[in-house]
């Protein structure tokens, strides 16, 4: 019986990354600039699907780090957020400028900058257009 296979025990040519995680958004042009024009993202691409009745946009930093996919699915215009997803985690040098700078820009803080309960990790959470919660972590200095 052959070995089951596992990502934990993958041969040497055999790689893993996370690539995006999905999003569904109401309008999609308001998206797409807070996640570039508050959070400095790049709206890295853009494809309309008309005869599937939705636009998918990707947002990032770039450089093969992990993207945001934004899906607008044609005439809906809210989502229910449920309880069952947290958040996006997003490092940051320093999370309490950050949570200024979002708020310059127009973006919503949800949680100050801060330690984080019964720790020292600094943390923030901002939320985007659709009430999806962003948390920022403070980069830890390095001694």
């Amino acid at each position: 019986m052959a070995a089951q296979w596992s990502p934990f025990s993958k041969p040497a040519s055999l790689t893993m990354r996370i690539l995006h995680t999905m999003i569904r958004v109401g309008d999609l042009e308001r998206s797409i600039a807070f996640y570039t024009e508050v959070l400095g993202m790049k709206l890295l691409s853009r494809k309309d699907y008309p005869d599937g009745q939705f636009t998918l946009a990707f947002v990032g930093y770039g450089d093969g780090d992990a993207e945001i996919e934004l899906t607008y699915n044609y005439g809906v215009d809210r989502y229910e957020l449920g309880n069952a997803f947290g958040h996006i985690a997003l490092e940051v040098d320093d999370a309490y400028a950050t949570c200024e700078e979002v708020k310059r820009r127009g973006g919503r803080v949800t949680r100050e900058a801060g330690p984080m309960k019964h720790g020292t990790t600094v943390i923030a959470f901002v939320e985007d257009p659709d009430g999806y919660k962003i948390e920022f972590i403070q980069k830890k200095a390095t001694a």
